[in-house]
């Protein structure tokens, strides 16, 4: 396993996403809205910092649950668990500012799109993304991105943090375990 960031460095990234975010003066006032799970909690992180730079008035904070829009059923679940979408707000008002964890085929953003779009046209949608790792299935690109890598299909990203029981933060990078007769 390899680390890729610390604490410091996923701060450091976070707050240069919030910078850049905040540049696009044109796109306010934002909905960031995190994908739940990888998402959610750097959605509230990055809506703090955004709000320290442009006013609360101009960032409210969604998230998406996109497990019954996922296009391979219900991943490795039988049985999902579903959890709630929190759209508590007109998005026909906001440039929607998806936030997830790790990028990586395009599916899981394809998924949120749909879900937010059933809650309405946003004046425009927006990615920010902690790591991009590349291997795009779908033709889907960040707007911003905390930290960009080259990996490969046997490999495996994770970002763990302290508000998931993590005991402190970080990216790591490992080999993917196969499991027999299937895909890791």
């Amino acid at each position: 396993m390899t680390r890729v960031l610390d604490a410091a460095g996923i701060a450091k990234a976070l707050a240069a996403m919030a910078d850049a975010i905040a540049g696009r003066a044109e796109d306010g006032p934002w909905a960031i809205v995190g994908i739940r799970r990888g998402g959610e909690h750097l959605a509230r992180r990055l809506t703090e910092l955004l709000r320290a730079k442009v006013g609360r008035d101009k960032v409210v904070l969604g998230f998406v649950d996109i497990t019954l829009y996922r296009d391979d059923g219900f991943g490795p679940n039988d049985w999902p668990e579903i959890g709630a979408t929190d759209i508590l707000f007109a998005p026909r008002d906001y440039t929607v500012v998806l936030v997830d964890d790790v990028l990586y085929t395009g599916r899981t953003v394809r998924s949120a799109l749909d879900v937010m779009l059933d809650y309405g046209r946003p004046r425009a949608v927006r990615l920010a993304v902690l790591v991009d790792r590349g291997l795009r299935e779908l033709p889907i690109s960040a707007d911003f991105v905390g930290h960009r890598m080259t990996t490969t299909a046997n490999e495996r990203v994770d970002v763990r943090l302290t508000e998931s029981g993590a005991a402190d933060d970080a990216v790591e990078v490992s080999e993917r375990v196969h499991k027999k007769g299937g895909r890791a």
